[in-house]
C-alpha cells in the first residue's frame, strides 16, 4: 500500500493541459467558483474539500438503489482506491484522460482522484450527452453512463479503454459496441465501496476484482464486499450474485426486483439476458399485482405496440413467459441514465 496523501499531486498530473500543484489547484479553485460555469464550480468545490485539512470529504449518494443519504468518504481510502484502479487498467503516468461526468457524485469525483495520483493529463469537458462531439483527442481512459455512450460511438474510436458505470448497459447499445477496437468494460460498484470494485469485458458475463477487495455471500446469496482500506464493516449489498472463485462473480439481479409470480422466485434480469438481441427496442420485465398469482410477469417494451409470433417467447422457461406485455413511448430514466422500472409504469 502506497502512503500517500491528498496532499500529494503527481508531477505527471494536468488539468485542461497545464501541470498543477496543489495550491495551484486551490487558486483554480476559486476562480472556478467565481467564474465558471455550474460542473467547473462543482470541481472548483471539490478541489478545496480534497486539500483542505479534514481526512475525509461528505457526499450525497445518487440514490439509484435507495433514497439519497449523506456519507463521509475517508480521503486515504479514495486514493487506495484510485492506485486499485490504476493497477487494474495498467493506467500510467502521463496517460490522458477525460472527465466528463458530473462531479456532485463519486464516479466523477473519483476521476479526478485518479488523475491527481496516478500522474493522468486530464481533459475536462460538460457532462453532457456527447461528451465526444467537439473533440479531436485521442485519450487513454474514459468513464461514461450508458447513454454519453449511446451518443458518442462514432468518437470511441480515440478512446482507448472506456469503462461504464451508473447503469446497465442494455442490450441493443452491447451489439453496436462489441464490434469497436477499445477497450470496453462494464464495472460494477456503489458510492458506498468508492466508486467499482470489479469489472468485466464487454460480452463477458463475469466480474473480476480489484485489487484489496474480498467478496462473499450472505444467507439471501446477496454479494457482501469486503475492503479494509475503505471500511472495517463489510459492505452488504442487495446484489444477488453467483460466486465462482474469491475473484470472480456473476451479477444475477436485484433482491428488490424478483418477482414472486405464484410461489415461484422468478428474476427479472436472467429472463432479460436471454430475449437479448430478440427485441429490437429497449425492454425490461417486472411485476406487476394480481389476484391470482401475487405478482404476474410483464414484459414492458418502449416504444409502439408490435405483435409477436406464438413461438417467440420458447427461449424463455415455463414460469418466465410474460403474461402480459406493455408498451411505453418513452422511459423514465434517473440522470445516470438508469430505468425507472415502476416510475415507467405509472407514470
Amino acid at each position: 500500500m502506497q502512503n500517500l496523501t491528498q496532499n500529494n499531486v503527481h508531477n505527471y498530473f494536468k488539468l485542461n493541459g497545464y501541470h498543477l500543484n496543489a495550491k495551484d489547484l486551490c487558486r483554480v479553485a476559486y476562480s472556478f467558483i467565481k467564474e465558471g460555469d455550474a460542473y467547473e464550480q462543482s470541481i472548483g468545490e471539490f478541489f478545496l474539500d480534497w486539500f483542505d485539512k479534514k481526512d475525509y470529504i461528505e457526499m450525497t449518494t445518487s440514490g439509484t438503489t435507495g433514497l439519497p443519504k449523506l456519507v463521509r468518504l475517508q480521503k486515504q481510502a479514495m486514493i487506495q482506491s484510485a492506485l486499485a484502479t490504476g493497477d487494474f487498467f495498467d493506467l500510467k503516468p502521463g496517460d490522458k484522460a477525460l472527465l466528463c461526468l458530473p462531479t456532485q457524485f463519486i464516479a466523477g469525483k473519483m476521476m479526478l482522484v485518479r488523475s491527481l495520483i496516478l500522474g493522468l493529463e486530464l481533459d475536462v469537458v460538460s457532462p453532457n450527452l456527447h461528451p465526444l462531439a467537439l473533440n479531436s483527442t485521442t485519450y487513454d481512459f474514459v468513464a461514461m453512463v450508458p447513454l454519453q455512450v449511446q451518443n458518442s460511438i462514432e468518437g470511441l474510436s480515440k478512446v482507448r479503454k472506456l469503462i461504464i458505470g451508473g447503469a446497465k448497459l442494455d442490450s441493443a447499445l452491447e451489439e453496436k459496441l462489441l464490434p469497436l477496437k477499445t477497450e470496453i468494460y462494464e464495472t460494477y460498484g456503489m458510492t458506498e465501496t468508492i466508486t467499482h470494485i470489479a469489472a468485466k469485458r464487454l460480452g463477458d458475463s463475469v466480474f473480476s476484482i480489484l485489487p484489496n477487495v474480498k467478496i462473499s455471500q450472505d444467507d439471501r446469496q446477496c454479494l457482501v464486499i469486503h475492503v479494509a482500506t475503505i471500511s472495517d464493516e463489510p459492505i452488504v449489498t442487495n446484489d444477488l450474485v453467483e460466486l465462482l472463485n474469491e475473484q470472480q462473480f456473476k451479477f444475477l439481479g436485484r433482491i428488490d426486483n424478483v418477482i414472486n409470480s405464484g410461489g415461484v422466485k422468478l428474476i427479472p434480469e436472467q429472463i432479460e439476458a436471454k430475449l437479448i438481441g430478440k427485441i429490437a427496442n429497449r425492454f425490461f420485465v417486472t411485476g406487476l399485482p394480481d389476484t391470482t398469482l401475487g405478482e404476474k410477469l410483464v414484459l414492458v417494451i418502449e416504444g409502439e405496440k408490435q405483435e409477436f409470433a406464438p413461438d417467440f417467447f420458447d427461449v424463455l422457461g415455463k414460469y418466465e413467459k410474460p403474461k402480459e406485455i406493455v408498451f411505453v413511448s418513452k422511459f423514465k430514466e434517473n440522470e445516470n441514465g438508469k430505468l425507472l422500472r415502476k416510475p415507467t409504469l405509472q407514470d
